[in-house]
């Protein structure tokens, strides 16, 4: 088996032949009790179902067809903290050349692929790679990966990003720029939501300058034992959006009232995610909701998930003063948002320590 620095690439287990996979892949048996047949779970009908947000009307003439559709969204946002946007104003075609043009980058053989590799115990984390263990168990998670910055623009760097296919470059870009638009659109929707002007949560989490948006096409192989692993394990998004793409293969689950429930596949639709700074601005009045991804022995699954994130120290993430009360105190101390993201590594490392 051929193994590139530290940690196999997991196409290359995949492809190797072998009927079971290695002990590093394994999850806690807590853990285990609740992975099922992606393909099974999908299917079900009962139960809560991640809501579907139209938004066709949320530039309405008429204001209380635009009004209703910031309402659902709201309420998505408050209440499950991820849904499925449909309609959003991008185009079909411009997702499906971003889909395609992701999906030539991973057909490659991999000796081409490690052209792009990155090197995180070097700080240089953009480019193509696999999870390096950075918990106490040493675990790993079934998925190659390639990163990378895409807004703004000059915040890129065009030196690492895919040449193979040509039109990888492009695509990114324009689906990158009109992507930014959406967010702007979705975060005045939110701040109305908590009664503040219109462009304060934008401000909040950096402005046009300062929002970095920050593409991580993730790469889910076959695996011989789904039922021992996980694509991406239990985690809530850092970020103040994320918005994700996939090739319409199920794997992502939601931890919704105790329970993990299956996001169904919508034709069409980009999946939003409230990430934990939006949380924290809205003193939790919007979820940051707790997800993870699944594997299966049968499909390739693949998923572009573009995160939206303020800067790392340039701005305090608190809850905003207008959002807390004499009844209602703030839930989180002030921290950059470098701050938060150490915070999380290290409560996770304690955590795992101590059990």
């Amino acid at each position: 088996m051929v193994t590139f620095g530290i940690v196999p690439r997991v196409e290359t287990l995949s492809s190797s032949g072998i009927q079971s996979i290695p002990k590093e892949y394994v999850r806690p048996q807590e853990e285990l009790t609740s992975i099922g047949n992606i393909f099974e779970e999908e299917k079900k009908i009962e139960g809560p179902q991640v809501p579907t947000i139209d938004l066709k009307d949320i530039d309405s003439m008429d204001e209380a067809v635009r009004d209703k559709c910031k309402e659902e969204l709201k309420k998505a946002a408050m209440d499950w903290g991820v849904m499925h946007l449909v309609n959003h104003g991008i185009p079909d075609d411009l997702i499906e050349r971003v889909k395609k043009a992701g999906q030539a980058f991973f057909d490659q053989p991999i000796e081409e692929k490690e052209k792009y590799a990155n090197d995180q115990v070097s700080g240089k984390i953009q480019g193509y790679g696999s999870k390096l263990a950075n918990n106490a168990s040493g675990q790993l998670e079934w998925e190659d990966y390639f990163f990378h910055r895409i807004y703004p623009e000059d915040k890129r760097n065009l030196s690492i990003w895919p040449r193979t296919p040509s039109d990888y470059i492009e695509a990114t870009s324009e689906y990158a720029r009109l992507l930014r638009g959406l967010a702007t659109k979705v975060l005045s929707v939110l701040s109305l939501g908590l009664g503040l002007e219109e462009g304060r949560l934008e401000k909040e989490v950096g402005g046009m300058e300062e929002l970095l948006l920050q593409m991580k096409i993730n790469y889910y192989p076959k695996c011989p034992q789904p039922e021992l692993a996980l694509g991406v394990e239990a985690h809530t998004d850092i970020s103040a959006l994320t918005f994700i793409l996939h090739n319409m293969v199920p794997g992502l689950q939601l931890f919704y009232q105790g329970n993990w429930v299956t996001a169904k596949c919508v034709p069409n639709s980009i999946i939003m995610h409230i990430g934990d700074t939006i949380e924290i601005l809205s003193n939790k009045k919007y979820k940051s909701i707790l997800h993870r991804g699944l594997v299966n022995k049968e499909k390739v699954r693949i998923s572009w998930a573009v995160f939206c994130e303020p800067p790392k120290d340039k701005i305090i993430l608190k809850p905003l003063p207008e959002v807390v009360s004499e009844t209602e105190s703030p839930l989180f101390p002030p921290r950059t948002f470098d701050q938060h993201i150490q915070h999380k590594l290290f409560r996770k490392t304690r955590e795992e320590l101590i059990t």
